[in-house]
């Protein structure tokens, strides 16, 4: 009776975990149309109880190196996804959020193995909290380490919030004092930086649902902001009003942003062509 009592809360969880639950589906099917992958999905995921337990392991897989083992560095992930409990739902909304924008993205497991914008922003996530509880060495080796396996380099002091998307990521930077708030969507070479040596709160604010194009350059403590677009290429150096897109060097005004959330309708194109 109390081995059943103690089993009940891990079985009330798995029911309430859509995600993970998927995860695993998704991964059991993998392992059996593609036997080859069978002992790495298993490592990966089958062997996990958690979704939380299974990143840890990936991300030690990834990130360990000759200085600091696996073992070691998963033990440090432990620590941080159990330390912080918003961690674990940071993370499903993340690949939520890839599943439901990326139209090469056909289920969760794929961004989970594959997918370095979102296995870098869990890294940064892992980092960040180490920086948060006065552990800046570990949280800046993570940063670096992170940032030579997927070319992704983010601050561990940067604040994200949940829900995001990096497509593609190669090349991204964000700085120091940068503010990513939650469902908002970024391509490959975007730059959230200073304008400067300037010291202090210096890094951009991007707000709630804003879609930021590949390749473009955001400088200063200025604002991107709701829902707002930043076109491919461009280089922000002042305000974006919400509800806007701006796109050129500098970047101007060309119009509204086209819907209402487009960071999640992910649309790029500055109006409606009916050849498109």
């Amino acid at each position: 009776m109390a081995e059943a009592e103690a089993q009940w809360p891990r079985q009330v969880a798995a029911q309430l975990d859509p995600i993970w639950d998927g995860l695993r589906i998704d991964a059991e099917a993998t392992a059996r149309d593609e036997p080859a992958l069978a002992s790495f999905l298993h490592a990966t995921v089958l062997a996990h109880d958690t979704l939380e337990h299974a990143l840890a392991y990936h991300l030690s897989q990834k990130l360990g190196s000759e200085s600091i083992t696996g073992l070691s560095l998963r033990q440090t992930i432990d620590q941080a996804v159990h330390g912080e409990a918003d961690i674990g739902q940071q993370v499903r909304a993340d690949l939520s959020a890839v599943f439901d924008r990326d139209p090469a993205c056909t289920s969760y497991l794929e961004p989970f193995l594959y997918f370095k914008g979102f296995q870098a922003l869990q890294a940064h996530r892992v980092a960040h909290w180490l920086w948060a509880n006065n552990r800046r060495a570990m949280a800046l080796y993570l940063q670096s380490r992170t940032s030579e396996v997927y070319g992704v380099d983010i601050h561990p002091a940067a604040k994200i919030g949940r829900g995001i998307m990096i497509d593609h990521a190669t090349s991204v930077v964000v700085g120091e004092t940068a503010v990513i708030e939650d469902e908002v969507s970024l391509l490959h070479g975007v730059t959230l930086g200073g304008t400067g040596k300037e010291t202090g709160d210096r890094h951009p604010k991007v707000r709630r649902g804003a879609l930021i194009g590949a390749n473009s350059t955001i400088l200063g403590n200025i604002e991107i902001g709701r829902c707002s677009r930043v076109g491919a290429g461009s280089v922000v150096l002042r305000d974006v009003p919400a509800n806007t897109t701006v796109a050129g060097v500098p970047a101007k005004v060309v119009g509204t942003a086209g819907c209402d959330h487009p960071a999640l309708s992910m649309d790029q194109r500055f109006w409606e062509d009916p050849r498109v």
